[in-house]
């Protein structure tokens, strides 16, 4: 599991755009990452909302943004372009970055316990080191948050 202050193993994942994405391509650039639930979901849409609209104030401060969850990129493909995001998201249907970061956990849908993805948001540096990280995340103010400690880097 990746720890803040440690390197984050290399990753590889079909993205959105029919694409992979790896950490390696990513060097020389802070990259937020921000794991959510699921497509078209009232939460995640407002949080990637956040992150689009803010999407020049991050790439001013130098960073790279990418979200992530369990569904298929043809579900990402539909999501990024109804609301036109300007970043990538990921696909980890096999949970490989979700278990590395240690986001799955149990919780409570309807009465009934599901595994599911926390919402996380984790800052990796120019150098590909863990050097912050946000869970069980509140959606109103967050991207705010992500935005000033990106930029104060």
């Amino acid at each position: 599991m990746v720890e803040i202050g440690k390197e984050v193993p290399e990753f590889s994942l079909p993205a959105s755009g029919d694409q992979t994405i790896s950490l390696s391509s990513l060097r020389g650039k802070k990259v937020v990452i921000y794991f959510y639930p699921k497509d078209n979901t009232p939460g995640c849409t407002k949080e990637s909302i956040g992150f689009g609209e803010n999407y020049a104030a991050f790439q001013e401060a130098g960073a790279e943004i990418l979200g992530i969850s369990r569904d298929s990129v043809k579900s990402h493909n539909n999501f990024k372009a109804k609301y036109d995001f300007p970043f990538d998201l990921l696909s980890d249907k096999e949970e490989t970055l979700c278990k590395l970061f240690d986001v799955i956990k149990e919780k409570n849908m309807y009465g009934k316990k599901v595994m599911g993805i926390e919402r996380s948001t984790f800052v990796i540096d120019e150098n590909g080191v863990l050097v912050q990280e946000w869970r069980k995340v509140k959606v109103p103010g967050h991207v705010d948050a992500v935005l000033e400690y990106v930029k104060g880097m």
